[in-house]
């Protein structure tokens, strides 16, 4: 009787709500999407003077995974990626959950984009523009995003805790170990506010957009222990009437680190690719980018984009030497192959010159040295 009672019981009982578990366990599978890149570089500089008797060199760039996930009304977006182990190997782009509240308005937290300037890049170039070796372009921070976008006004409110935090002692530096340039060492980024607006004008061949962007934050010394500041200000306007698109930007920052050694405070040291540099505390950067798409449709190409982008860094301090850098280039779109060929002209610029600590600060020691050139192809497979 006992033994029956039971089967009664696993009947209608357990079997229903199994069924029922079983149902609601199919309405909430998580979708899941991978994404990723293979990336090669051949290099031809005019300051490697071994590589150029070898005619440059060809090589491994950059392997990435960027799994995006939905579940619940919540998307999460990371990018991992794989460099050469002495540019920092294992490096993490980006890190978010995002939470759409209507087609208009999402928050996201976790390591975010910080909105500053024209997005998602002001540059057309496989290597950026001057303003992301500086921390104004692509940068990512521990925080959360507020946006919202319509047809007219698109508007983006952040607080960033701080940037990418791998070291948590209380006297910890900053590790240059990351994607993102940051202020590292003995100053660390603290508390930052973002704000950017945009205006937009859409006509049938012409599209404008005009916005503004402002950053204030804290830079917290642990050698001093005291809190100093920095802050930054852009006015960017972009333009794309058909196959033309052009990008320009005015951006003034000021970094005030409370040093042991006061002398110190002209400068700051930046990281990342696990190496470091020295960048101006004060100064004005300045760029202009053009590019002209020219559609192929053909069974090889699909799109040739013809770009050249300017950079003017005015560094506020007299006796420091201004950076410049030029780039011209042309983008090759075949399915899920982007192949950029780029000739770089620079001036006082980490990476593309022989000055590499100094470069953003007080210039090339080599006054003999002025404009140096690099000759770039990156072939890169999307998927």
């Amino acid at each position: 009787m006992r033994l029956f009672i039971s089967l009664i019981i696993v009947v209608f009982f357990s079997n229903p709500i199994k069924a029922q578990n079983e149902e609601n366990t199919v309405k909430e599978t998580p979708k899941v999407e991978l994404h990723g890149a293979l990336r090669y570089n051949y290099k031809l500089a005019s300051w490697k003077d071994s590589s150029k008797e070898r005619g440059g060199d060809f090589g491994y760039d950059m392997f990435a995974i960027s799994p995006k996930a939905y579940f619940k009304g919540l998307t999460l977006d990371v990018e991992y990626r794989l460099y050469a182990v002495e540019f920092g190997s294992g490096l993490l782009r980006r890190g978010d959950i995002t939470y759409s509240f209507n087609d208009n308005n999402y928050i996201k937290v976790g390591l975010t984009k910080v909105p500053f300037g024209i997005e998602p890049y002001n540059s057309h170039s496989y290597y950026l523009g001057m303003g992301y070796y500086m921390g104004l372009e692509d940068d990512y921070d521990m925080g959360v995003r507020f946006s919202h976008q319509d047809e007219t006004f698109e508007y983006q409110i952040a607080f960033f805790k701080n940037s990418e935090e791998m070291l948590f002692g209380d006297k910890s530096q900053q590790s240059n170990k990351r994607y993102s340039y940051d202020v590292i060492g003995v100053n660390r980024e603290t508390n930052q506010i973002n704000g950017k607006l945009v205006y937009k004008i859409n006509r049938k061949q012409f599209k404008h957009r005009i916005g503004g962007s402002a950053m204030y934050g804290g830079l917290y010394n642990s050698d001093s222990d005291k809190m100093g500041n920095h802050s930054a200000l852009a006015f960017h306007y972009e333009l794309t009437a058909n196959a033309f698109n052009l990008k320009t930007q005015v951006t003034t920052f000021k970094k005030n680190p409370k040093n042991v050694n006061a002398t110190e405070n002209s400068i700051v040291s930046l990281g990342a690719y696990n190496l470091d540099y020295e960048l101006a505390s004060k100064g004005e950067l300045y760029t202009i980018g053009a590019s002209y798409n020219f559609p192929i449709n053909n069974r090889v190409i699909d799109n040739i984009q013809l770009y050249n982008n300017y950079a003017y860094f005015d560094k506020s301090k007299k006796e420091f030497e201004d950076s410049t850098s030029n780039t011209i280039g042309i983008l090759f779109h075949a399915g899920n192959i982007y192949s950029y060929i780029e000739y770089i002209i620079a001036e006082n610029q980490p990476w593309f010159g022989s000055e590499w600590t100094k470069a953003f600060s007080s210039g090339n020691l080599d006054t003999s040295i002025k404009k140096e050139q690099l000759f770039n192809i990156n072939i890169g497979y999307y998927f």
